[in-house]
């Protein structure tokens, strides 16, 4: 088929999304973001570990959403199934993503492109509509974004030092509670890194605190990590 004729049959407005009617599109992405939504609330309130971000959790709701459009286009069509897993193989990833939103807002524009190309015209454009708004809702309202509590606190000190209780008065006195989740050695061996998740008490002064920490690690280096609910580590 030449250019002309693949334009022609673009432009010939006949909506395919006759199978399904306006409102059980919006329906279908409105519940599938509500339920994703719930779903992962739950995920935000047990997640115990340190790598919690808020932008996985967007991403995943964003997905879940993205998946809705994708089986609606090839629900009836063996021949739409098979164009999708072709469209996924030319997705390559040659650099790390570094934002993982960045990532649902790739299949989010392959998505839409799937509906306007197999001309689900209706569908493509409540499906932009919705998940633009929940983006949007997201966003606007900090969803699944944690209160800083939790830090992750990185202390070198020498290979003989016995840091098992070294630093528990420290703790006692400038956090709410401190887990040991780590230990490695670093500078070629030379030091000790042991790395602690604490809940500090927001009235402490910080530097003081590392600084007490530093008199007991003589003077080695300590890291203060305080946003990587943010980021990832």
């Amino acid at each position: 088929m030449d250019l002309n004729n693949l334009l022609q049959e673009f432009t010939n407005l006949q909506d395919l999304t006759s199978s399904f009617s306006l409102l059980d599109v919006t329906l279908w992405l409105t519940l599938s973001f509500i339920l994703t939504s719930l779903i992962w609330l739950l995920y935000m309130k047990t997640h115990k570990w340190t790598s919690y971000t808020q932008s996985y959790v967007h991403t995943l709701v964003l997905m879940w959403m993205i998946i809705t459009i994708i089986m609606l286009i090839v629900w009836s069509n063996i021949a739409r199934a098979f164009s999708l897993v072709w469209a996924l193989s030319i997705i390559r990833f040659r650099n790390a993503v570094k934002e993982t939103r960045d990532v649902g807002f790739i299949f989010f524009a392959m998505a839409i492109g799937m509906a306007m190309w197999t001309k689900f015209y209706l569908l493509w454009i409540i499906a932009t509509a919705v998940i633009s708004t929940a983006i949007l809702i997201m966003f606007k309202f900090n969803w699944y974004a944690k209160p800083v509590t939790s830090q992750v606190l990185k202390i070198q000190l020498d290979n003989n030092k016995d840091f098992e209780h070294l630093f528990d008065d420290l703790f006692v006195k400038y956090t709410f509670a401190s887990e040991l989740i780590s230990i490695d050695s670093v500078r070629w061996w030379a030091l000790t890194e042991v790395v602690y998740t604490i809940n500090v008490n927001p009235n402490i002064n910080k530097v003081n605190f590392i600084s007490d920490i530093k008199k007991l690690n003589d003077n080695q280096k300590v890291s203060l990590i305080t946003w990587y609910n943010s980021t990832d580590l």
